[in-house]
Parts: C-alpha cells; sequence; structure tokens
C-alpha cells in the first residue's frame, strides 16, 4: 500500500472516530458496499477524479439518501471527495469503516476483546478444515449460500458482531476467507491499541514462557502484543512467530529444512 492511500485511509479513519458509531451504521455502510460492488459504473462516478468534487458529494447524497441513515452518507461522501487509486480501492475504503464501525459497537458492548478472539479462532478452525475451508472458497456456490453456512456454524456459539464480520468474510475481499477475516482481526486489535502475534507451536507454552515472548514483542512491537497460541504438529519443537509482516522462525523443522539445503 503507498503512502498516499495509507494517508487517505486514515483520514476517513479520523471522519469515522468522530461519528457516533452502532450496530446500524456498521449495517449501513455494508449496504453502500454491497451497492457499489455490484455496480461499476457507480464506484467508477464517484471515485472519478475527473468530477469535481462538489458533484461526486452530491452524486453520493442523490443515490444513499433516505436509503441510509445521514451518518452513513455522511462517511461515503467524505470518502468520495478523496483520490483512489480506482474504484475498487474506494469500496475496499468503505469497507473497512463498516468493519471499524462493527468493531466499536461491540467495544461500546463491552464485547471487542471476545469478538477479536472468536474472529481469530473461528478462522484457525477453518483453516484446519480442508472441507470446510473449500466449501467458504467455492464460487460457483451462491455468496448467499455459503454465508448462510457461517451463520449456522456460529450462530448461539459467538456475539453478534462476530457472526456479521465472519459472514461478511465470505466475500473474500483480501483475496481469500482467511486474509480477509486475519483482517478484522487486525483492525480489532488496532482499535485497542495492540498488536496480534500468531504463535505457533508443537505444545502448549507454559505462563512463563507466554510471559517472556509477550514482553520481548511488544518491546519489538513498541506496542502492546496479544498473543494468539495455535498447536501445531508440524512445528517439532520451537516456536514460529508471526507478528505483522514479520516471521521469526525458530522450529526444529526450520533448523531441518537449513541444514538440508546447506549439504543438499
Amino acid at each position: 500500500m503507498s503512502q498516499s492511500e495509507e494517508a487517505r485511509l486514515s483520514l476517513l479513519d479520523h471522519v469515522l472516530d468522530g461519528m457516533p458509531v452502532s450496530d446500524q451504521l456498521a449495517r449501513e455502510l455494508f449496504q453502500v458496499v454491497d451497492a457499489l460492488s455490484a455496480s461499476a459504473v457507480l464506484r467508477r462516478t464517484l471515485s472519478d477524479p475527473a468530477i469535481r468534487e462538489a458533484s461526486r458529494q452530491g452524486m453520493t447524497h442523490a443515490l444513499f439518501d433516505g436509503k441510509v441513515g445521514e451518518t452513513a452518507v455522511q462517511l461515503v461522501a467524505e470518502a468520495a471527495v478523496q483520490r483512489w487509486g480506482g474504484g475498487r480501492s474506494f469500496v475496499d475504503a468503505l469497507e473497512r469503516q463498516a468493519v471499524r464501525a462493527q468493531l466499536k459497537a461491540a467495544r461500546d458492548r463491552g464485547q471487542l476483546v471476545e469478538t477479536e478472539d472468536e474472529l481469530f479462532r473461528f478462522g484457525r478452525m477453518v483453516e484446519g478444515d480442508s472441507a470446510l475451508l473449500a466449501a467458504l472458497s467455492n464460487r460457483t456456490v451462491p455468496l448467499a449460500n455459503r454465508q448462510a453456512l457461517v451463520e449456522d456454524l456460529l450462530r448461539g456459539r459467538a456475539n453478534d458482531a462476530t457472526v456479521t464480520l465472519a459472514t461478511r468474510a465470505v466475500a473474500a475481499r483480501e483475496r481469500n476467507f482467511a486474509n480477509t477475516l486475519d483482517g478484522y482481526v487486525t483492525l480489532a486489535a488496532d482499535e485497542q491499541s495492540r498488536s496480534i502475534a500468531t504463535v505457533r507451536v508443537a505444545r502448549p507454552l507454559t505462563e512463563e514462557q507466554s510471559s517472556r515472548l509477550q514482553s520481548v514483542l511488544s518491546q519489538q512491537a513498541g506496542r502492546d502484543v496479544v498473543l494468539q497460541v495455535i498447536i501445531d504438529p508440524d512445528v517439532l519443537g520451537g516456536v514460529r512467530v508471526e507478528l505483522g509482516d514479520e516471521a521469526i522462525e525458530g522450529t526444529v523443522a526450520s533448523r531441518l529444512e537449513n541444514a538440508r539445503r546447506l549439504f543438499g
């Protein structure tokens, strides 16, 4: 992602941060995202830098006033005046705000930590079930059917925010379901000013090991880090840590592979 695009996303984040959030706002923003995703003409028009900003804002109000609430329209209008890389980038930016609105609503209910953990755990469950992953990724099956499958799996086992976001992730805007869901988990962590470290180990860490690792990673990241531990028999001992774009490998398997390459 370019610095200019990061700056635009940050600006839109700031706009949402100054608005009253609710589950309703999240639903309405997702509704706008769906409408724009279904129409290449609409998303190109609202994000076309050749059209004057005032005109793009006017078209936003003409399209969505009365269909979604004033707060949602205001956010979309603010997004429309930014210079995005194209219609898809514009829609992705709005989807980000819809997810953030849902997470903020969960935070206001005291459920943000729970939502973050439930999304992470559900993502790992799907990742470990090849049949389920294939079913959710099968684009020959209507999206609504795949989303209904996620709802059936989570309803009564997770809070409403988790169900909503996991269902949205089936659309896989970030290449696939796992990447999209991980993006939501990252946004949930950002909302709490912390980072997520995915820790893969062959057997559970002791309390002392967890505390030590968390302290080291927090120092490295310059902010609080929460550990999401996955028991993975393929690790064979040691630990593999994924923190943002960095991977720290300290497993027996990795050392054996390095030796094989050295002497192969």
